[in-house]
């Protein structure tokens, strides 16, 4: 028995699956919408857990979806907020080279961002650094004032509620156990019954890969959760960061480093590092799902990337484990911070995608099956980019699914 019945369902009720949602909603207004969002409520994993920054497309390579998503994406969504009355702060980020070695790849960095059309970077001497930033450390730096902050949970409620008033639906607490295929059209066994939809796009995030296998469909990809830990800085001394800033990374790893974050409320995070999670939800260090780390530790591709990264891995568990090594690495960039100005420890959860030879994705990952859109891996700058986004799978859903006949 068929519960109810749709034209095109989203698995996943964070901002990309929203922002899709409201797109599709918008461009096709025939069609039956509706979301499956497990959770109580909407962006409660990947969105409502990152550093709420609005990206301005400095660090991805020119030419990635990443650069070519967030080439427009930024501007989208403040005209969004715009005329939705959600705030946010463009407070600029510095991204700061601690010594002579690191200037080759800061001066990367700034090519690529002007590559990919960030707006206003320009390369700032020791004097104006510490004009933006008075207690920041380093020989120079980018600034970048394109880069700002927001809060993401705030967007994607919006997107839920127009998503809403074009007519779609949104059901929360709907938990999908099961994927079936008949005459063309999808079977859904979840908690709330079984929901019927011609067509689906999964944007399950952090469970995006067990999606895909519930339709059968073999990505040779795995989502590997990576656990990123943080600090706030106490709130009289949350005056050491007027911003954001942030550190020269390494190009190998698709982590930014340890950085300093303002936030909306007016606090501001400190870190995070990046450990490997034994819980695809592990927000904790003592978080455990034994499928989710057995799912893990069975996958080839894993094991090669371990042995690629292993110096990093241990040195980031180490920095996990030990409060006085990640003050240390904060200090590279703010030396007067101090482990007295850490408190409120927090995390994130990224869903990192690792192919079967070890190698970390860096860029988007969206694959098409028949009468379902699978995206796989949907990086930072996902957040800032999600309008961007949902006009990209929107248009390969009308490609794909003929929903303009």
């Amino acid at each position: 028995m068929v519960d109810k019945s749709y034209d095109i369902a989203i698995i996943g009720g964070g901002i990309i699956g929203l922002a899709t949602a409201m797109e599709l909603s918008e461009s096709y207004p025939d069609k039956k919408i509706v979301v499956l969002e497990k959770e109580s409520g909407v962006a409660k994993h990947q969105t409502g857990h990152n550093s709420g920054v609005i990206h301005a497309g400095i660090y991805y390579a020119p030419g990635s979806q990443k650069a070519n998503f967030c080439s427009t994406g930024g501007k989208l969504l403040r005209e969004f907020c715009d005329k939705h009355g959600i705030e946010y702060d463009m407070c600029g980020k510095l991204i700061v080279a601690s010594d002579e070695n690191e200037i080759p790849g800061l001066e990367e960095l700034y090519r690529r961002g002007t590559e990919n059309g960030a707006e206003g970077l320009r390369i700032v001497e020791k004097d104006e650094m510490h004009e933006i930033e008075p207690h920041v450390a380093g020989v120079k730096a980018i600034f970048s004032p394109n880069t700002g902050i927001i809060d993401y949970q705030k967007v994607s409620i919006a997107y839920a509620a127009e998503l809403s008033e074009n007519g779609g639906d949104l059901l929360t607490n709907c938990e999908l156990r099961s994927i079936s295929k008949k005459d063309d059209d999808i079977y859904m066994e979840t908690n709330l019954g079984t929901i019927k939809t011609t067509f689906l796009i999964n944007c399950a995030g952090l469970q995006a890969d067990k999606v895909a296998k519930l339709m059968g469909v073999e990505t040779g990809i795995r989502i590997v959760p990576f656990r990123g830990e943080y600090f706030s800085i106490i709130p009289e001394r949350s005056d050491l960061v007027n911003g954001l800033i942030y550190p020269v990374p390494n190009p190998n790893l698709p982590f930014l480093g340890v950085h300093f974050t303002k936030r909306m409320n007016g606090s501001v995070e400190a870190g995070p590092n990046a450990v490997f999670a034994l819980a695809r939800e592990g927000y904790k260090k003592t978080s455990f799902n034994i499928k989710d780390t057995l799912g893990t530790l069975s996958f080839l591709g894993f094991w090669r990337m371990s042995a690629k990264y292993w110096k990093v891995g241990v040195n980031e568990q180490y920095r996990s484990l030990v409060k006085g090594v990640f003050v240390k690495s904060l200090q590279k960039l703010v030396p007067d911070v101090t482990s007295k100005d850490l408190a409120e420890p927090g995390a994130g959860v990224r869903a990192q995608a690792i192919n079967k030879k070890g190698e970390l994705l860096q860029d988007f990952s969206i694959v098409e099956t028949d009468n379902a859109i699978h995206v796989l891996s949907a990086p930072s700058p996902g957040a800032t980019s999600s309008l961007t986004i949902s006009k990209y799978l929107a248009d390969m859903a009308n490609k794909s699914f003929s929903l303009a006949k």
